[in-house]
């Protein structure tokens, strides 16, 4: 996952594309870049690193214009080279820059495509600068002078060449900003408005909370399939751009990835989770009517939502029972095993007194690896636990993710090719109980009821875009598995700063 932003405004850009990316900051924390553009001149910044650290009052003070765009970055297959962050860039035709969210399925053929057809050089190895280059080949067709119509025609092209997740931002040098969503619209991405004595300003971002917090109002989300185009005007024109769009948005945006405080797809993420909780304690109902839960503990923080309704059905007390740590990042974006193993530790410290003597119900959002949940079992049994039950308010997770989520290789899922008792058994819990796909589906669709569905595949691996097969997770697997990270050799980094030799 990553986060994607874009403004045009009428008056610099630079901070609030930063604020922007701050509130965002979930979604990625490899690595942030903003490129804005001035006089037909693009101004960029990026490097390895959080927001706070990447951008400096030096670099701010350089990143001139109205109109602009950013990223948040961690990568699906390992590589955290500074060369791979976003947005990428290509002179050529007019000056396009790009920061993209997902991930393309036929991203390799689609590179041997660029070269072999397109006559265009990719010089690394991320598919963004793949869709940047197939988006700059469209549009190139469509001559100097480009309207609205010349500009869809040429996201229209994109659509029927690449497949997968994706959802993008694109700024034409002294034209407009372009955002587009793939046919399935499995990657997020919403725009808003505000007005100011100068005019409306427009916005597009990943979750609706970077809106609101820049207090911009929500319009709507960019349709799966659709293209928005702001010109350097204000003014703004939309088209559906898919043949066959079918909305499949990633479900697991809303179990784990986006914020509760984000509107996605028409649902609201908090009660999205709410309902997961609600769910879930019916389903305890029905399998342990004779449980002996003492306390519902959450493992912070996404999970504290649907614990806190799960609580509140069962009837059973909720408690704080672990402090976090907010310093230590997100342990499923650590590229090794051994370095997650580490860093739970540091990241919760158990309260003694809500566990001493007790038969706990832990809840967490998901169980992906199984490695912090087995630790912060054990931490519950070493603060006094008498009992130690597990909730999970998603499914099982026993397939890789292919579109934009960095889910490890299928061994590494402890789900996968086991039964619930035997994940029970791996964790080291009395017993565990997972959230039924079902239920989790109804959950998302009493927010909107107008959707058909969802992407689900990581819970039962039917890829929403058809063209997934063994071969394809045989070769993820090989690029995302432990062993590869760990053994994957550095590669040659250079921060960029345009206009600045200044490379701290």
């Amino acid at each position: 996952m990553c986060g994607i932003v874009g403004i045009v405004a009428n008056s610099s850009v630079n901070q609030a594309i930063y604020d922007a990316l701050t509130v965002l900051q979930h979604r990625g924390q490899d690595a942030a870049g903003m490129m804005t553009c001035q006089d037909g001149r693009f101004f960029l910044r990026k490097s390895n690193g959080l927001v706070r650290d990447v951008f400096r009052t030096r670099h701010m003070q350089r990143l001139h214009g109205n109109m602009g765009i950013g990223h948040v970055r961690y990568p699906t297959a390992g590589s955290s080279s500074e060369a791979e962050s976003q947005p990428f860039y290509v002179n050529s035709p007019y000056g396009i820059a790009l920061a993209h969210n997902g991930n393309l399925t036929n991203a390799k053929e689609l590179a041997e495509e660029v070269f072999n057809t397109d006559l265009r050089h990719i010089n690394t190895t991320s598919d963004s600068e793949v869709l940047l280059n197939i988006f700059a080949h469209e549009l190139g067709k469509q001559g100097l002078q480009l309207r609205p119509e010349d500009i869809f025609d040429a996201v229209r092209r994109v659509h029927r060449r690449c497949r997968g997740g994706y959802a993008a931002i694109s700024m034409i040098s002294g034209m407009g900003l372009v955002a587009f969503r793939d046919p399935h619209g499995i990657r997020p991405a919403v725009f808003g408005k505000r007005e100011t004595e100068a005019g409306i300003e427009y916005m597009v971002a990943s979750e609706s909370v970077a809106l609101d917090v820049l207090g911009f109002e929500l319009e709507r989300d960019i349709a799966p399939g659709e293209a928005v185009f702001i010109d350097l005007e204000g003014n703004i024109f939309t088209q559906q751009c898919a043949d066959n769009p079918n909305p499949r948005p990633c479900i697991f945006e809303h179990v784990y990835l986006a914020r509760p405080d984000s509107i996605m797809d028409g649902i609201h993420i908090h009660k999205s989770r709410m309902r997961m909780g609600q769910k879930l304690a019916e389903k305890i109902k029905r399998e342990r009517p004779e449980h002996d839960i003492d306390v519902v503990i959450p493992i912070p923080d996404t999970s504290r939502t649907s614990a806190l309704e799960l609580a509140l059905h069962l009837d059973v007390p909720f408690r704080e029972g672990f402090i976090k740590n907010r310093y230590i990042g997100r342990t499923f974006i650590m590229p090794g095993q051994q370095e997650r193993k580490k860093s739970v530790r540091q990241k919760l410290n158990a309260i003694d007194l809500e566990f001493e003597g007790r038969n706990v119900l832990l809840v967490d959002d998901s169980v992906v690896r199984g490695t912090t949940s087995k630790q912060i079992i054990q931490m519950a049994r070493d603060a006094g636990a008498k009992n130690v039950y597990f909730a999970s308010a998603a499914p099982a997770v026993r397939y890789p993710n292919v579109y934009g989520i960095d889910m490890p290789s299928a061994d590494e899922l402890i789900a996968h090719g086991r039964t619930d008792e035997e994940v029970a058994e791996q964790i080291s819990a009395d017993w565990m109980i997972y959230q039924d796909l079902e239920d989790l589906i109804a959950c998302g669709k009493e927010g909107n009821p107008e959707l058909e569905g969802f992407d689900c595949s990581v819970f039962n691996a039917e890829y929403v875009t058809g063209d997934i097969d063994q071969n394809y997770l045989d070769a993820i697997d090989a690029e995302r598995n432990d062993s590869a990270k760990e053994g994957a050799k550095p590669k040659v980094d250079a921060v960029i700063d345009m206009h600045n030799d200044d490379t701290e």
